[in-house]
């Protein structure tokens, strides 16, 4: 069975892996026979959450052939709040569907 696993250990260094493993493998398992955990300490340290393909996963959970294992940092800043503060930054009129009109066009086309 072979499985693909993903872990970014800063922003934009990501490290992958295609390991072959036995069926019936579980997510902490696979996670064990990588040595990931040696190599990346911070994994045990931080409390990682898991997923396959993008969905949340359990350590007991049982991977299957071509599942890919990600490992997720949390996120540093709310996506929400970033993107409020954006708005704040450039301003009403510079950001939005009608920020650039034409000369001489009414507003709002």
């Amino acid at each position: 069975m072979k499985i693909t696993l993903l872990y970014a250990s800063a922003p934009r260094q990501v490290h992958q892996e295609e390991l072959n493993l036995p069926t019936g493998v579980t997510v902490d398992q696979a996670l064990d026979a990588s040595g990931w955990r040696q190599r990346f300490p911070e994994i045990r340290a931080q409390a990682l959450t898991v997923s396959i393909w993008g969905r949340k996963a359990v350590a007991a959970q049982v991977l299957r052939d071509g599942d890919r294992l990600e490992l997720c940092r949390s996120l540093r800043v709310d996506p929400k709040v970033a993107r409020r503060e954006r708005f704040v930054a450039q301003g009403a009129r510079g950001s939005g569907l009608f920020a650039s009109r034409r000369p001489g066009a009414k507003s709002g086309y």
